[in-house]
């Protein structure tokens, strides 16, 4: 386990140029020459219409505990600050440049927590990169079931491009910021991240990425990418499944359903989180995911093996009818 007690930590708001494209990140752990031999990198993929920001609580708490590891957080293509191309805003078109951005910063491997949509990016990272993952936390994570909220539904339908304008204009979101304020219950750190993605969709350069990247993964009915008949792919991977049991976005029941489906698997339950608990109950969520980490020293992944269950998964099982 790891020593948490002397350890200084710096955190820094950096940029990359991947492929022509900036990439804005929170970069937070050890100042240089203070790295753990291990070189362990954590790296935290926020979800639709978010940012680094969200993870601002989590890295609060990581300083407070003096952890060694090194925590990245980018900015997505197209949300925050990084560019907003014409690109591809598909799963894996943000898992391929998330593992770029990993090789650049000079690792080779990483633990990835993925929240809401960052969750099936995470998976997406693991099952195309599983040399370059050590370990699996899925946060109210997409990908894992068809149910999910209306108002994400909607987006995706015709016209929602002149439809979300109106609903991100000022006098819409200055109304809902009352409400919240002035209504007892609603206010949390929950609501305050919902608000501010809404927000950033007043942005017609955050509008289209959104636009793009919801119909990849949503449709009228719900989740249209799932990975539910995959997840057993990881089973070699420390896995831990974190979810908010009043998350109104994506239903807990997800959580319980992954959790059935991989053996070995943890989850981790936050009583009256909504849909981001590593904002609403910071120091619980460092807690348990620290336990996690300190409890599932990092693996690497046998590519025969993987190899093998992809093969369990086919009709070309069998090496016979392979050469027919």
């Amino acid at each position: 386990m790891h020593d948490h007690r002397t350890t200084r930590r710096r955190t820094a708001r950096r940029h990359a140029v991947v492929h022509g494209d900036q990439v804005a990140f929170w970069d937070s752990g050890p100042p240089e020459g203070d790295e753990p031999d291990e070189g362990e990198l954590i790296l935290l993929v926020h979800g639709i219409a978010g940012s680094a920001h969200t993870w601002s609580p989590l890295l609060a708490e990581m300083a407070r505990r003096r952890d060694p590891r090194r925590c990245v957080a980018p900015d997505l293509l197209g949300h925050g600050s990084s560019s907003a191309p014409w690109a591809d805003y598909s799963l894996g078109g943000y898992a391929t440049g998330l593992r770029d951005l990993l090789v650049s910063l000079g690792h080779t491997r990483a633990t990835v927590v993925g929240h809401s949509l960052g969750g099936g990016i995470a998976q997406q990272f693991a099952f195309q990169f599983p040399q370059h993952t050590s370990r699996l936390v899925l946060i109210d994570s997409g990908g894992l079931g068809r149910e999910v909220s209306p108002a994400l539904r909607a987006a995706t339908l015709p016209g929602a491009e002149w439809v979300i304008p109106v609903l991100t204009a000022g006098p819409f979101v200055d109304w809902g910021r009352r409400l919240v304020a002035h209504v007892p219950g609603l206010s949390s750190p929950s609501t305050t991240e919902a608000g501010r993605a809404l927000a950033s969709l007043a942005d017609p350069v955050h509008r289209r990425a959104f636009v793009h990247t919801a119909r990849s993964v949503i449709d009228a009915g719900g989740q249209r990418v799932r990975a539910t008949d995959r997840l057993d792919l990881a089973a070699d991977l420390p896995l831990l499944i974190a979810w908010g049991t009043a998350d109104t976005l994506i239903p807990v029941e997800h959580a319980h359903r992954a959790h059935a489906l991989v053996p070995g698997s943890e989850l981790a339950l936050f009583d009256g989180a909504g849909h981001f608990p590593h904002a609403d109950q910071p120091r619980a969520f460092a807690d348990r995911l620290l336990r996690f980490l300190d409890e599932h020293p990092p693996v690497a992944i046998d590519s025969t093996d993987l190899a093998d269950r992809i093969l369990a998964h086919s009709d070309l099982g069998d090496p016979a009818r392979v050469s027919r």
